[in-house]
């Protein structure tokens, strides 16, 4: 994530794993609109200080936790195939995306970025492009293998995957889960090898 710590002492790794950690517990607990430096600070035992040094705000730490969170339980894969790379990622990111709290942390943190313009920009820089960039290093290698559908650009789909995965958490609340990720599998890299390489 994009370093937001101001100007101070560099920040100790053991302290933020337990900042990150007590943050996910109490929005798990809570909720969003509930959680509060102070919490935060209580649970994780560092001063509200330090919090308030490192982060611009409580959506802040909470962006960070989850985006630590999804670069820890999210593979790249490369198993040789597009196919089984794109099960691979996508089982991981449904099953991380639709547990509840994770599923209502996203809501949240997409709201405030509606709001927040400087948040929404870190917001976008610090997770949705990360998340982005980690799927388009699957679908990159595909294409040069020539395993993406004929006429698909490869940002096409990452739009796909996101744009339905954005959809469900925001709009339709249907389920985020392994089933959703196999229909995309079949639909994305169930089509043979592409001999149209796009660019």
């Amino acid at each position: 994530m994009t370093d937001q710590s101001r100007p101070g002492r560099k920040r100790s790794e053991q302290s933020r794993l337990a900042i990150l950690a007590a943050t996910l517990e109490l929005v798990a607990e809570a909720g969003y609109g509930a959680l509060t430096i102070e919490g935060i600070a209580a649970r994780s035992g560092v001063g509200k200080q330090t919090i308030y040094r490192w982060w611009p705000s409580k959506a802040d730490v909470l962006l960070d936790a989850l985006a630590t969170k999804a670069d820890l339980q999210i593979p790249v894969p490369d198993q040789g195939s597009f196919r089984a790379d794109l099960a691979r990622f996508l089982g991981s990111t449904f099953e991380l995306g639709g547990k509840s709290p994770v599923a209502d942390t996203l809501r949240a943190l997409m709201a405030q970025a509606q709001i927040d313009p400087e948040f929404g920009k870190r917001f976008r820089e610090d997770f949705l492009f990360r998340r982005r960039d980690a799927l388009g290093t699957l679908v990159d290698r595909a294409r040069e293998r020539g395993e993406l559908p004929a006429g698909v650009r490869p940002g096409t789909v990452l739009d796909v995957v996101f744009g339905t995965l954005w959809y469900r958490l925001l709009a339709t609340r249907e389920p985020v889960d392994g089933g959703l990720a196999d229909e995309l599998v079949t639909l994305l890299a169930g089509h043979g090898a592409s001999t149209a390489e796009i660019r």
